[in-house]
């Protein structure tokens, strides 16, 4: 009887660790989507959606013009991160904000930095990010 005792003491140590590292505690239901709009005159914009998920979309944007306004708002968060960067037509950053959707502000607005006129590169990044949300650009002055 003295054997048995650790014998079962081991196997439910054993089991319990085996189930516990097993669990389904695994990201893979977290999602997070970038949404990109076409406007007119050369506007474009977009939304952001996520359950906790990470994503980054780069998309070009033609801009005739050396500034761009830009605009984006969360609307409904409680975590995660959200990144606009914007580089001008010879790859030089004009933008690089972040919204943290546990903090505020909840929004950032205002004109890029100067920039070479011409096909613009933007990337957005949505990290850990839960809740929703929109971007905006426009050429500049």
């Amino acid at each position: 009887m003295k054997i048995l005792k650790p014998t079962i003491i081991l196997t439910i140590i054993t089991t319990v660790f085996f189930f516990y590292s097993c669990s389904d505690d695994d990201d893979d239901n977290l999602i997070a989507n970038v949404t990109l709009t076409e406007g007119v005159n050369g506007d474009i914009g977009g939304d952001f959606t996520g359950n906790g998920g990470t994503t980054s979309e780069t998309f070009n944007w033609q801009n005739d013009l050396s500034t761009a306004d830009y605009n984006a708002d969360i609307t409904a968060s409680t975590t995660g991160l959200f990144q606009m960067i914007v580089e001008d037509s010879e790859g030089n950053t004009v933008l690089d904000r972040s919204l943290n959707g546990a903090i505020e502000p909840d929004s950032f607005s205002g004109v890029t930095s100067d920039g070479e006129p011409g096909n613009w590169t933007v990337t957005i990044n949505v990290t850990n990010f839960n809740g929703d949300g929109s971007f905006t650009l426009t050429e500049g002055n």
